[in-house]
C-alpha cells in the first residue's frame, strides 16, 4: 500500500511540476506567434485528444509531466514558414526557453503561498540557538574540543544565527575541516572541526547535537513538582545522553514511580534534578512539552510576500549546495536524488498531509528551475547558451556541431539519471547491492 501511495504522489507531483514548466514554453511561444503542433499532458501513446487551430491537445498514457512540440523545432524539419520555432529571432527563442524554468519559480511561489495562506499560516520554527547540547564520545566535535553549552558564533568566518546554520555547514563539509568560532562562558576561541562522512548519504556529521529545549510545563505535573522550568534544556537522564525529544520520551515511558536524575542546562549552568514520572494515559510522563513551531496567520498578500522571501532563501541554499558539489566538498551521492528517493519522499509527505506535499512540490520545482538552467546542451540552459554564442558570433553554428553537442548532452543526462537511480538503490536497497550499513556497538556517551 505504501508503494502505491508513493507512486501516486510521485506521479501527481511530477506531472504538475513538468506540466507547468512546459506550459511556460507554450504560452510565450503562442504569444510570439509560433505554431505549436502538440501540447501533451503525459508521455507515450495518446489516450484522448482534441484539436484547436494548429495545436493538438492530448492526454497520454504515462502521467509523468508532459511536453510541447513546436513547428520547425527540429532543424531537419525547418521550413521557411515564419511561424517555425527556428524562424524566430534568437532573443525570442531565448525567452521561450527561459519561460519554462521561470514558471517553475512561479509555481514554487504559488504553492508555498497557498500553504501559508490556507494551510494554517506560516510555520515559525522554534528559535533553537547555536549552543552545543550533547557531544558524542570519540566524535569529531569531541576531538575539536567542543563541550556542552559552547555557543557557536561563526563558521568559516560566516556568522551563525541558529542551530540550523550549524547543521547545514557540517552536512556540506564531509571529511573537510571547517573553522568554528565559539564562546565558552566569557572566553572566545576557535577550533578546526572535520566532520565525518555518513555511510548512507555521504554527508557530514560531527557528533554534536542541539539543545533539547523544553516548552510548556504542564501544571501539577511531575516536572513542575521537581522544579523543571520552561526554557530548560535536558542533557541526560540517569547519565544517558538526550539528543532529541524522542529520546527523552523513551527514557521516561515505562518508568512510573522511579526516581530519575535529569541533568539540566539552565542559563549556562548544569543542574541535577530528581524527577519521578507519573502514570498518565497508561504510560509514564513527566509533563513537559517540546519547544514547538508557532503558526502566524497571514493574509493572501502577506502569504505571497513571505513565499517570495522563503523561496529566495531556499534558492540561495540550493545554489550553495551546487557550489559545494563543484568544489568537491560534498558528493553527488549526498545531493542527487533519483525517482525512487523522490517517490519515497513524495509519498511520505502526502501521508503527512496535503500541506507537506505542496511544500515538497515547491522544493522540487525550484530544483527543476536550477537544474534546467545548467549549460548542458539538451537542457534549456544549454540551448540558451548556444543561442547566446550564436548571437555573439552573429552566425548559426553548424548543424553537425549542434548534433554532436546534443548527443553529448544526452549522454550526460542519461549518466546522471543512471547515477541517481544507483544512489537510490544503494540508499534504499543496501542488501541488493551488498552495501550494508555499519552499526554501532554502543550508544554515544555524553562528553563532560
Amino acid at each position: 500500500m505504501q508503494i502505491l501511495s508513493n507512486a501516486l504522489a510521485f506521479a501527481f507531483a511530477v506531472s504538475v511540476i513538468v506540466f507547468v514548466h512546459e506550459a511556460g514554453h507554450y504560452m510565450v511561444a503562442k504569444g510570439f506567434g509560433v505554431r505549436v503542433l502538440t501540447f501533451s499532458l503525459g508521455f507515450g501513446r495518446r489516450l484522448w485528444s482534441f484539436r484547436r487551430g494548429d495545436t493538438e491537445y492530448r492526454v497520454s498514457w504515462i502521467p509523468l509531466g508532459g511536453y510541447v512540440h513546436f513547428s520547425g523545432q527540429d532543424p531537419t524539419e525547418a521550413t521557411s514558414d515564419p511561424r517555425d520555432f527556428l524562424s524566430q529571432a534568437r532573443w525570442r527563442r531565448v525567452l521561450i526557453l527561459l519561460a519554462g524554468p521561470a514558471m517553475n519559480v512561479v509555481l514554487a511561489i504559488v504553492l508555498v503561498a497557498i500553504v501559508f495562506a490556507f494551510g494554517g499560516g506560516l510555520a515559525v520554527p522554534a528559535d533553537v540557538p547555536a549552543i552545543v547540547g550533547t557531544v558524542d564520545l570519540g566524535s569529531p566535535a569531541e576531538r575539536a574540543g567542543l563541550r556542552t553549552a559552547d555557543r557557536i558564533i561563526a563558521i568559516d568566518g560566516k556568522i551563525v544565527e541558529s542551530w540550523f546554520d550549524v547543521e547545514f555547514a557540517v552536512a556540506l563539509s564531509p571529511d573537510r575541516p571547517i573553522v568554528l568560532e565559539y564562546e565558552r562562558g566569557t572566553l572566545r576561541a576557535t577550533t578546526a572541526l572535520q566532520p565525518d562522512r555518513t555511510e548512507r548519504d555521504r554527508i557530514g556529521t560531527a557528533g554534536f547535537h542541539a539543545l533539547v529545549l523544553l516548552g510548556d510545563i504542564i501544571p501539577d505535573s511531575a516536572a513542575e513538582a521537581a522544579g523543571i522550568r520552561t526554557g530548560d534544556a535536558v542533557l541526560a537522564i540517569n547519565g544517558t545522553p538526550i539528543r532529541n525529544f524522542t529520546e527523552l520520551r523513551d527514557e521516561v515511558v515505562g518508568r512510573v514511580g522511579e526516581h530519575l536524575q535529569a541533568e539540566i542546562l539552565r542559563s549556562g549552568d548544569r543542574v541535577l534534578i530528581d524527577v519521578v514520572p507519573r502514570l498518565v494515559d497508561g504510560q509514564g510522563m513527566i509533563g513537559v512539552a517540546q519547544v514547538a513551531s508557532t503558526l502566524k496567520e497571514l493574509t493572501i498578500s502577506e502569504a505571497f510576500v513571505e513565499s517570495v522571501g522563503f523561496n529566495v532563501n531556499l534558492t540561495r541554499q540550493l545554489l550553495n549546495l551546487v557550489r559545494k558539489i563543484f568544489e568537491r566538498r560534498i558528493s553527488l551521492r549526498a545531493s542527487l536524488g533519483g525517482p525512487i528517493e523522490i517517490a519515497a519522499v513524495s509519498g511520505a509527505m502526502a501521508r503527512r498531509g496535503f500541506r507537506e506535499l505542496l511544500l515538497f512540490m515547491g522544493f522540487i520545482s525550484l530544483n527543476l528551475f536550477i537544474f534546467n538552467l545548467f549549460p548542458i546542451p539538451i537542457l534549456d540552459g544549454g540551448q540558451i547558451l548556444i543561442l547566446l554564442v550564436e548571437s555573439t558570433l552573429r552566425r548559426d553554428l553548424s548543424l553537425r556541431f549542434k548534433e554532436r553537442i546534443t548527443q553529448v548532452g544526452l549522454v550526460m543526462i542519461v549518466t546522471l539519471m543512471t547515477m541517481a537511480i544507483y544512489f537510490d538503490l544503494s540508499k534504499n536497497l543496501p542488501s541488493v547491492l551488498g552495501l550494508g550499513s555499519k552499526s554501532s556497538a554502543e550508544e554515544p556517551q555524553l562528553r563532560d
